[in-house]
């Protein structure tokens, strides 16, 4: 079952490219780390959408985390003065991807 989330999360991923970018330039430790949580939404959508019963259930959960993370890398980022502002679209993204995981972690 393809989802429509995950074109969502590859567009997010295509926005974010330069700013992990420049964040890495910065700090290559937390650019790694918002590259990683920024892959892992689309990753673990993916394979959730061909699992089922629990693994399915438990890709979700990860995707989820990983929205979360990539939000809080973006703060840090900011905190740190490594990026100016997140972008508000780009933060609406990864919210709209943590309500859709979050409907479908609750089926």
């Amino acid at each position: 079952m393809a989802l429509r989330i995950y074109d969502v999360a590859i567009e997010m991923l295509r926005t974010l490219r330069p700013v992990i970018e420049r964040v890495g330039t910065k700090d290559p430790n937390l650019g790694d780390q918002l590259r990683r949580a920024a892959t892992s939404i689309a990753l673990n959508l993916n394979e959730g959408a061909y699992s089922q019963g629990r693994n399915e259930r438990a890709r979700w959960y990860t995707a989820m985390g990983s929205a979360a993370e990539v939000r809080a890398c973006l703060e840090v980022a900011e905190a740190l003065g490594y990026i100016e502002k997140a972008d508000e679209n780009l933060l609406d993204t990864l919210d709209r991807i943590v309500a859709t995981l979050h409907r479908l972690t609750r089926r």
